[in-house]
This record gives C-alpha cells, sequence and structure tokens, in this order.
C-alpha cells in the first residue's frame, strides 16, 4: 500500500512539476507583449486571453501536487493540538463530505464543459480570438488528477487510525526555514546573541 501511495504522489509531482513551466511561458509571454505594446507600438489582442489560460492551467493542474505536500490553506487553530488518530478522524470526515462531492462534481461538469466547447470549436471573444476548447479540457484532467491524489489521501487517513502514525509521504524540495538556515552556515543562537551585544555595545559607546 505504501509503495502505492508514494506513486500517486510521484504522479501528482510529476503533473504540477510539468505544470511549472507554464510560469515561464507566461513570462516569456509578458515581456514579449510589454516589448512590443511600449517599444514597438505593436500590441496583440489576443496575449491577454493566453496570459489568463496559462494562468489557469498553472492553478488547476497544481492542485493535487499541493495536496500530496499538505499544501492547501488549513484553519489549524486547534487541529495542530490533536493525536494524529484525531487528526486522521477530522480530516476522514472533510474528505467525505466535502472533499469528494465537490471533486467528482467539477469533475463532471468539466468533462461536461468541455465536450460542448469542442462541439461548437469555442473561441474567445477578441478581436483575435483563440481555441478555448484545448484549456476546457483542462478542468477534467485536473480534477481527476486531484481525485487520484485525494483517494490517496484518504487511504492515509485509514492507516493512521489503524496504527496512530501518518504514513510518509515523498520527499521533495522544501522550503529552508530558519532552524535549518542556521545549521547551513554553522550559527547558535548564543552566537547571534553575543553579535547583537556587541553591537548595543557599541551603539551606546556612541
Amino acid at each position: 500500500m505504501q509503495k502505492l501511495l508514494l506513486a500517486v504522489d510521484a504522479i501528482s509531482t510529476f503533473i504540477g512539476k510539468t505544470a511549472a513551466w507554464a510560469v515561464v511561458a507566461l513570462t516569456a509571454l509578458i515581456s514579449w507583449e510589454v516589448f512590443s505594446r511600449y517599444a514597438l507600438n505593436n500590441p496583440h489582442a489576443w496575449v491577454l486571453d493566453a496570459q489568463i489560460m496559462l494562468y489557469g492551467t498553472l492553478f488547476m493542474l497544481a492542485g493535487a501536487y499541493t495536496l500530496a505536500k499538505g499544501g492547501h490553506v488549513r484553519g489549524d487553530v486547534l487541529y495542530g493540538f490533536f493525536s494524529p488518530r484525531g487528526q486522521a478522524g477530522v480530516d476522514l470526515v472533510l474528505y467525505i463530505v466535502f472533499f469528494l462531492p465537490g471533486v467528482l462534481a467539477m469533475a463532471w461538469a468539466g468533462w461536461t464543459y468541455a465536450q460542448e466547447s469542442l462541439a461548437i470549436r469555442e473561441q474567445t471573444f477578441s478581436a483575435t480570438p483563440l481555441p478555448l476548447y484545448p484549456f476546457k479540457f483542462v478542468i477534467p484532467v485536473a480534477a481527476a488528477a486531484l481525485l487520484l491524489q485525494g483517494l490517496a489521501e484518504i487511504a492515509r487517513c485509514v492507516i493512521c487510525l489503524k496504527t496512530g502514525a501518518w504514513p510518509p509521504r515523498g520527499d521533495d524540495v522544501q522550503e529552508v526555514d530558519v532552524d535549518k538556515l542556521k545549521e547551513m552556515v554553522h550559527v547558535q543562537d548564543a552566537d547571534i546573541a553575543a553579535l547583537d551585544r556587541e553591537l548595543a555595545a557599541k551603539q551606546g559607546s556612541t
């Protein structure tokens, strides 16, 4: 089971990191449009629509990756004080009551929207229209990835309820916190306190 859960994490990570390249494309597109608009006096009507679709693709496809890394917003004023079993129980109820119905509705509605958009070859409303139906298909794809990761999280909750401990997750790049940063540069709290006293003494003498 653990190998399966880590495989789902790896799929979500791959999708999220692949979608992250949209940031590069978005940055290049905006930079080129700014140059074209102000330096060449040649704006393009379709660029705004392309920017919105790129950002939307990034936002939606990153959902499963964020869930896999526990990065979604959580109201944990009391949650952090619960035992692992208590946390798993709360998570399991919320996944079943709210997450699954919402994601299933997103997948169903997204697939319907995408099919309808493809049937009429939907385009954006601008002087230079872009095809909109490829972007609509991102919705059910993102919902499917989110659903797969959600099922993995539900399995983790069940395992934690049985064992009393959360199963491990796959490793990934993490933000360096202050303690890790101190370890990297070999700085101790005592050294920082001594430096603060030295600076305060110098300021007092002046």
